[in-house]
């Protein structure tokens, strides 16, 4: 017999796991596009990344609100700060590099924050909680990089932003899997 919050449970992981996976997916992509084109200008990096983030914090918003239970505080918040983040980069595409790595900066060390707090909260009732919590301290680590070391610009942290993304988009796509597998199981 099932407990009320193992349904609640089971409700959040079938609702989000594609949510947690379009992410990863567009994280992957804004990722490779950095790559493919090392030679992106500026304006482009802004809109780039504007675009990339107020998606993702829509998913992340779709995904809060389909959720009932543990980790949908965190889900908001995560887009919210996307949302902000992607806003500000849209609404001002002549900002400078260094207002440009400060906001991706924060903006990824406030998302590795709350997937951290996300994470913990769900411990018992996902599997491979770590995924999430490995998401987070990327993004973390990326956030302080940018903020330690903001001269060089965004233009000579493409390569950084690419692997950051990558990474970071790789590991939600694996959390979501799990989630998957776990809300099938």
């Amino acid at each position: 017999m099932t407990s009320p919050l193992d349904a609640l449970t089971n409700r959040f992981l079938t609702a989000a796991w594609w949510a947690v996976l379009a992410r990863g997916l567009l994280a992957i992509a804004f990722g490779v596009l950095i790559f493919v084109w090392p030679t992106i200008s500026l304006l482009s990096l802004i809109l780039v990344y504007g675009a990339y983030a107020v998606v993702d914090g829509i998913f992340a918003l779709i995904a809060a609100f389909r959720s009932h239970g543990q980790g949908r505080w965190s889900l908001i918040l995560i887009g919210v700060v996307a949302l902000a983040a992607g806003g500000v980069a849209l609404a001002w595409p002549g900002v400078t590099a260094l207002v440009l790595v400060l906001i991706i900066g924060w903006s990824a060390i406030f998302r590795g924050l709350f997937e951290i707090i996300a994470a913990i909260r769900l411990r018992k009732t996902i599997p491979n909680e770590w995924m999430l919590i490995l998401a987070g301290a990327v993004s973390i680590v990326f956030g302080v990089a940018l903020l330690v070391a903001p001269g060089p610009g965004a233009l000579a942290l493409l390569w950084l932003i690419g692997a950051w993304a990558i990474l970071f988009g790789a590991a939600l796509v694996v959390l979501s899997l799990r989630l998957r597998k776990a809300a099938r199981g």
